[in-house]
């Protein structure tokens, strides 16, 4: 890899995965308790959070490729972060990926393959996935655990915040850095707002109209509050096709 990537990737990395103490959702609010109940807490065998995910079938949580750290269960069921009991957790008993090897090089995407079937309630219901791709004018939300600022401490609380879709072009060249830019992503909050997701929130969904769309993948360093370049997503339209495969093999 060029060096450049290699610094790059480094920065990526050191902000979005390996210090995800809990999901940083920038100048957003309380979620309802009423809402998003496909959000996932992605934990390790400390039971601290480490990232974001969303259940798209009683079985299955969708996830970030790059979260694939130290996760050995999912919360689901609860937007607070210390009402956690034994029928909230769900162990992971596998996890599936698609030829990821960092996040500038695509490709962060990650089923998890839950032990057991959830029950669907008033409390944990699943997302639909889109059927094609997005609208370029849609406004969006994102959503996650954690600080609402820079620096800040980690919330316990579910967070969301609302951001616009940034065309591809713009995205692009506002990260001039990377080139090859990489492929299959969306770009959404972060450059010319004050809105947008910070370190640790990978894996949360970028919702559009009631669909996931798309997975907080990566940002740039910690420049949360008002940051230069947009943040970017995985395009989930891309791949509908490997999800899709991958869930029919486990029916």
């Amino acid at each position: 890899m060029h060096p450049l990537h290699k610094c790059l990737l480094f920065h990526l990395l050191v902000y979005l995965g390996r210090n995800a103490n809990g999901s940083e959702i920038i100048n957003g609010e309380l979620a309802p308790e009423n809402s998003m109940q496909y959000m996932a807490s992605l934990q390790n065998s400390d039971g601290h959070h480490v990232c974001g995910g969303f259940l798209i079938r009683e079985d299955f949580v969708l996830t970030a490729a790059h979260c694939d750290f130290g996760i050995t269960h999912v919360v689901l069921g609860t937007h607070n972060l210390k009402s956690v009991n034994d029928d909230n957790k769900i162990s992971i008993e596998a996890q599936i990926q698609k030829s990821f090897k960092n996040v500038v090089l695509g490709n962060d995407i990650m089923l998890l393959k839950l032990s057991t079937k959830v029950s669907l309630n008033r409390r944990v219901q699943t997302i639909p996935l889109p059927t094609s791709e997005m609208n370029q004018q849609e406004n969006c939300q994102v959503a996650g655990w954690g600080a609402t600022e820079t620096g800040g401490r980690a919330v316990d609380d579910l967070r969301v915040v609302d951001v616009s879709i940034i065309n591809l072009e713009v995205c692009k060249k506002k990260w001039f850095e990377l080139k090859p830019f990489p492929a299959n992503v969306i770009c959404a909050g972060g450059y010319e707002t004050k809105k947008g997701f910070c370190q640790g929130d990978s894996g949360g969904p970028l919702v559009c109209n009631g669909k996931a769309v798309g997975i907080v993948s990566f940002n740039k360093g910690a420049n949360c509050d008002y940051p230069d370049v947009p943040n970017v997503y995985t395009d989930v339209s891309k791949y509908l096709t490997w999800i899709n495969r991958k869930l029919k093999r486990y029916e």
